[in-house]
């Protein structure tokens, strides 16, 4: 029997930061630290792992906001942990809070909305199938 999705849910997602990760190489900026597209990357993936085990077959999440302050630089060679906990279900939206940690330093924080659709219908309307 799947569970059923309700607030507390949560997930951590780990990452170390590659010269493939910094802002240089992401464009978003020209410094080699953690680049802030990958931080976003990052807490999303903890979302999605805090709900993988629980939804049914068929089923899948998609984000629809993302809001994150990013508070400090992290080098290559670091290892941040995205953890991120479902606080709200509203019918088919969730809502996260996210923090991302570089050790005992708050990296980024905030919050990231899914929605929960039918992946097959939402690939067939993404692709006009």
């Amino acid at each position: 029997m799947v569970q059923q999705l309700t607030a507390g849910l949560t997930a951590k997602v780990q990452l170390t930061v590659s010269d493939a990760d910094t802002a240089q190489a992401l464009g978003s900026g020209d410094v080699p630290v953690l680049g802030t597209p990958r931080v976003i990357a990052l807490a999303e993936a903890a979302t999605v792992a805090a709900t993988a085990r629980v939804l049914e077959s068929g089923q899948t999440t998609v984000g629809v906001r993302v809001e994150l302050d990013h508070r400090s630089a992290t080098p290559v060679g670091r290892s941040v942990v995205a953890e991120a906990l479902l606080t709200k279900v509203d019918g088919r939206r969730l809502t996260f809070d996210v923090t991302v940690r570089d050790g005992d330093t708050v990296a980024a924080e905030g919050r990231v909305e899914r929605v929960l659709v039918d992946r097959h219908r939402f690939v067939e309307k993404a692709t006009g199938s």
